[in-house]
């Protein structure tokens, strides 16, 4: 495995662009604490996305949809402690920019004072004027449109998108549309999520700004996975995650072993107390 040099720059927003142009494939990941979002860095992952998605993942909701703004800011808080080289990026959770353009600047705003370097949020057409005014103050904006956990109940589940003709959402038509209005909306990338592969591509090959895909095959700019996912935290069965490890393993068997130490009387010898 290749080392990193230590000279590391940190990732500023313009890259991405740069990136794109050169043909550099970038890489986010999520992560919702200090610790994860420590080893990720020093992984070299370009982009952290403190995800509305740790209601899943650390709260056990079955959807995104019950976070608020205030635990989002919280975890941003607790990844911006990190100090990473890594471009960190917060998530605005369902109800913080749907009301109004205003609302959205708003809750932008709360995520940037709490250490978000970028934010991120879900839609496209729909969404567009609320994307020109986060960005018309200067906040850079990640787009997310596709499968979007936020519209769970209007998809009916968390169900592929675009595999269908037409311009009504979800359809592969509008699914386009969408794209063109982040880029035109001023948005810095686009995270695109579960679309035929052959769709992301198009999108990716139309649009000037990079697009970071998950279930949305090879040919986007970037890749983004759930940090559980990637460490085989979660017992996850989504076609497009990839364990890279199985921790959830080695998390039950070290736990394991702790008990039988305790219950033999092992655990704490000599060389783990104080005299």
């Amino acid at each position: 495995m290749p080392s990193l040099p230590n000279d590391r720059k940190k990732v500023q927003v313009p890259d991405l662009a740069v990136w794109k142009a050169e043909g550099r494939r970038m890489t986010m990941i999520t992560a919702y604490d200090v610790t994860f979002a420590r080893l990720v860095d020093e992984a070299g992952i370009d982009m952290i996305l403190v995800g509305d998605s740790v209601g899943m993942v650390v709260q056990g909701t079955s959807n995104t949809i019950p976070v608020d703004l205030e635990e989002m800011a919280y975890h941003v808080r607790c990844v911006a402690r990190a100090n990473t080289k890594a471009l960190v990026i917060g998530d605005l959770p369902f109800g913080s920019y749907q009301i109004s353009p205003e609302q959205g600047v708003e809750s932008s705003i709360v995520l940037m004072k709490n250490g978000a370097q970028c934010i991120k949020l879900e839609g496209g057409v729909h969404m567009a004027d609320t994307i020109a005014a986060i960005t018309r103050v200067d906040i850079p904006v990640i787009g997310h449109i596709g499968l979007t956990p936020q519209s769970v109940h209007r998809m009916g589940g968390f169900r592929v998108q675009g595999r269908t003709e037409g311009f009504e959402a979800g359809g592969r038509e509008r699914i386009l549309e969408d794209a063109h209005a982040v880029e035109q909306s001023g948005a810095s990338a686009i995270v695109i999520e579960g679309v035929p592969m052959e769709l992301a591509q198009e999108i990716t090959q139309k649009v000037s700004i990079p697009t970071i895909g998950i279930g949305a095959g090879i040919n986007c700019d970037g890749q983004v996975l759930v940090l559980h996912d990637v460490l085989g935290l979660c017992d996850s069965k989504y076609r497009f995650a990839k364990h890279y490890a199985d921790l959830r393993t080695s998390t039950v068997e070290a736990t394991q072993a702790f008990i039988s130490d305790v219950r033999s009387g092992a655990f704490p010898d000599d060389a783990h107390s104080f005299h």
